[in-house]
């Protein structure tokens, strides 16, 4: 008779998978609370310390790292030593292996003391898993209940599960448990106050939530994945109210709407075209903010994404839908609002639960051969030092700060013209800034702004008063920046000969 060892916490398809085994013949072995939940049910079970012939000890903490048990998994079968020492030692050799580890996850999730998660750290479960991957080729180990019926399936079929399958059974397995201890040591890093921001040996977890159509291009594959303990704002898990599937472009686009849109505390709207905004402004509503936004460059806005820091009613969808948009982003949505996009069947309306936390987490990037990691850009400014010989006036401060809130999430080279909290003119990732002013005022001038009296915000520092020479051409009347050229004293000297106001903000915000 063959033997299948079942000890799961998750119990969803269990009774169903035992019976099955038992009607092929297996019989099963089982530990405490999954025993004796089978008999209940009905099954008959051989418990745990009945093969071992020794009870579970210390609350449960052990009770199958036994070599009966171990013995039963590892054993490699076409091995006459092994066959031998088996049948010297009494043990029978177990051939299906189903487990689930203790709910470490779910435990954190519900707010659980740190005795309790302590508790909650699985020691025989991934022991048995990793035993029973390793021995692939003679074990077919189970950590996902959705498995349940392929095996069962090709027992009925070909009497045995197959070796493609066994393979298969055993990666999931291993991933299953890599996916487990990085849980459990990213959360430890912050319950025991350590709090490493960069650990020697780092896992990031992740578990797939589905695939995309395709990647940045039609040729490249892509998938969505969630890390599942971070706590933080999650564009990952938002929820999609309706509309086309989002696509891979569609989550980066609306990250980025997001993370500037959450700088405003007034309503505010913000439209970005291919990870950039195109369109900021803040209104006394969010229908009005919308509108201004819109005027900065209504032609990139076309195809556009747009956030809003409020909730989206009637009034604003009207609007929304007289311009072609690919989403809607919002931390919720009027009834009337919704009924009113139903109407455009492949608008993406997308509402970011837990509007008002934070994004968490270190920002990660790709490389070939590895990986870059960096803590998030949540500053702003250090200082507002005044450098010139006028002061900006108190509106003209408003708008430095509401520029400065925009071009920090701008890709470099970056500038950002703003007048009344709005923007109106972005220049976007040229590689000399003289270049992305501009692009800036070209802009402003051919949607009919006003630029006289408006401001400017650099990301980075000018190297050379070439661009304040050229603002001053177009009544541009103060400038933010971070300062810390080797020529900021002929900067500050430029602005002083064209009654410019300049402020330090001692912050460089590089977005690349």
């Amino acid at each position: 008779m063959k033997r299948a060892l079942i000890s799961v916490s998750n119990k969803t398809g269990v009774i169903d998978f035992a019976r099955e085994l038992v009607n092929l013949g297996y019989e099963i072995v089982s530990s405490s609370g999954t025993a004796k939940y089978l008999k209940e049910n009905g099954i008959n079970v051989i418990e745990v310390s009945q093969v071992t012939g020794f009870p579970e000890i210390l609350d449960g903490r052990v009770k199958t790292l036994h070599p009966k048990i171990h013995g039963g998994i590892l054993a490699v079968r076409d091995n006459p030593s092994h066959l031998k020492q088996l049948q010297e030692n009494g043990i029978t050799p177990i051939d299906i292996v189903a487990i689930n580890l203790y709910p470490f996850e779910e435990t954190v999730k519900k707010g659980a003391d740190l005795e309790e998660i302590i508790e909650n750290i699985d020691i025989g479960g991934p022991a048995m898993v990793r035993a029973s991957a390793k021995n692939y080729k003679y074990v077919a180990i189970i950590t996902d209940p959705s498995d349940y019926d392929l095996v069962i399936n090709e027992l009925k079929t070909n009497g045995e599960v197959s070796l493609k399958t066994r393979q298969l059974l055993s990666l999931k397995a291993f991933r299953h448990t890599a996916l487990y201890d990085s849980i459990i040591s990213n959360i430890l890093n912050e319950k025991f106050g350590i709090n490493e921001d960069f650990p020697h040996e780092l896992t990031i977890p992740m578990r797939k939530k589905y695939p995309l159509r395709y990647g940045e291009n039609p040729h490249q594959k892509a998938c969505l994945y969630l890390n599942p303990i971070e706590e933080g704002l999650s564009v990952a898990n938002a929820k999609i109210i309706q509309g086309k599937e989002m696509s891979y472009n569609n989550y980066l686009d609306v990250e980025a709407s997001l993370l500037l849109v959450k700088e405003f505390e007034n309503p505010a709207c913000v439209i970005v075209k291919h990870n950039n905004p195109c369109g900021v402004a803040e209104g006394d509503n969010i229908t009005d903010a919308y509108r201004l936004a819109l005027q900065t460059d209504p032609r990139s806005a076309f195809g556009g994404i747009v956030a809003f820091n409020r909730e989206v009613d009637g009034q604003t969808a009207k609007v929304l839908t007289e311009l072609f948009l690919e989403v809607v982003v919002a931390p919720s949505f009027s009834k009337e609002a919704l009924e009113i996009f139903s109407k455009k069947k492949n608008l993406r309306v997308v509402e970011i639960k837990d509007f008002e936390k934070d994004v968490v987490g270190k920002d990660v990037k790709r490389l070939s051969g590895g990986y870059l990691l960096q803590d998030r850009d949540k500053g702003l400014y250090e200082t507002l030092e005044v450098v010139t010989e006028r002061k900006p006036t108190e509106k003209e401060l408003e708008d430095l700060i509401f520029a400065l809130k925009v071009v920090k999430h701008v890709k470099s080279n970056a500038v950002v013209i703003a007048k009344d909290k709005r923007s109106i003119g972005i220049g976007v990732g040229q590689t000399s800034r003289v270049d992305s002013l501009e692009t800036a005022v070209k802009k402003a001038q051919e949607f009919g702004l006003e630029l006289e009296g408006s401001v400017l915000a650099s990301e980075a520092f000018f190297p050379f008063r070439d661009s304040i020479d050229f603002a001053a051409k177009y009544g541009i009347k103060a400038v933010i920046q971070p300062g810390g050229s080797i020529r900021d004293n002929e900067v500050i000297q430029a602005c002083n000969e064209y009654s410019i106001a300049m402020i330090f903000t001692k912050m460089r915000h590089f977005k690349h």
